[in-house]
């Protein structure tokens, strides 16, 4: 029986190749993101803003269609992967040699944690080479990197309650599927401004770390490094509250939850 820590590498690798063969997140999460964000400024940005406003917007639409990565991945990705596995029932056969459902857990989000930022650098790479964009400060950097991947572990934790409540492929999907262009209109990447909504519907989209994220004055903290966190964090704790309920929504429908 191999060691503890083995397992635990064995089993996010396994996990990693899982989430790198799934091409339905090779394409959102990856090739999706990219095409759109030239798309928009190939097609909506070049001859409709003026010169001097191209840098904000290629930078505003740089940060916005980021945020399609964690939630291709972490969410539709994620909860495809999970449900397959599940109706297959290979979490009962991990079980059976001594796998836990938490480590289950935790060596899937490590493994799509890890494919999320490979997808973010590959995302930087490709765009970086046809659009031009502010200079960040260095640490507008760091906390767009920890913000990017903390809304990708949330998704991964509603994901995974969501496939654990239903255990079948189609209405995981279709409730993801939805949850990913709620989130995208709401969270303002589909060029609809929160704004733009009624009041009741932008307190919704306040729970939202995405709608703060596609927001201009978030893209100004890209260049300046000031930014006035309150909201943002407020928001994240909204909506890991939201992925806690379903969590625990799953746990009283399965009535078990390893250690």
């Amino acid at each position: 029986m191999p060691s503890k820590s083995k397992l635990s590498i064995h089993l996010i690798s396994y996990e990693l190749r899982n989430t790198m063969g799934n091409m339905l997140t090779l394409f959102f999460g990856l090739v999706f993101p990219i095409f759109l964000s030239i798309l928009i400024i190939k097609t909506q940005i070049v001859g409709n803003v003026p010169y001097d406003q191209i840098m904000s917007a290629y930078t505003s639409i740089f940060i916005t269609m980021m945020l399609l990565i964690p939630l291709a991945i972490s969410l539709i990705g994620y909860a495809a992967n999970y449900t397959r596995e599940l109706e297959e029932n290979s979490p009962l056969r991990l079980r059976l040699f001594g796998i836990s459902d938490t480590s289950i857990l935790i060596a899937k989000m490590i493994a799509n944690l890890i494919f999320l930022l490979v997808a973010i650098a590959i995302y930087t790479g490709v765009d970086l080479a046809f659009i031009y964009i502010y200079k960040p400060v260095l640490g507008a950097i760091f906390i767009q990197l920890a913000v990017v991947i903390l809304i990708g572990a949330i998704l991964i934790l509603m994901a995974h309650s969501i496939a654990n409540i239903f255990k079948k492929f189609g209405p995981t999907y279709a409730i993801t599927m939805t949850l990913y262009f709620v989130f995208m209109i709401f969270g303002g990447m589909m060029g609809i401004q929160t704004s733009q909504f009624s009041h009741a519907v932008q307190q919704i989209a306040k729970i939202m770390p995405m709608t703060f994220i596609s927001n201009t004055d978030y893209a100004t903290f890209w260049q300046t490094g000031t930014y006035n966190f309150g909201p943002l964090a407020l928001s994240f704790l909204g909506f890991f509250g939201v992925a806690l309920v379903l969590f625990l929504i799953s746990l009283f429908k399965n009535r078990r939850f390893s250690k």
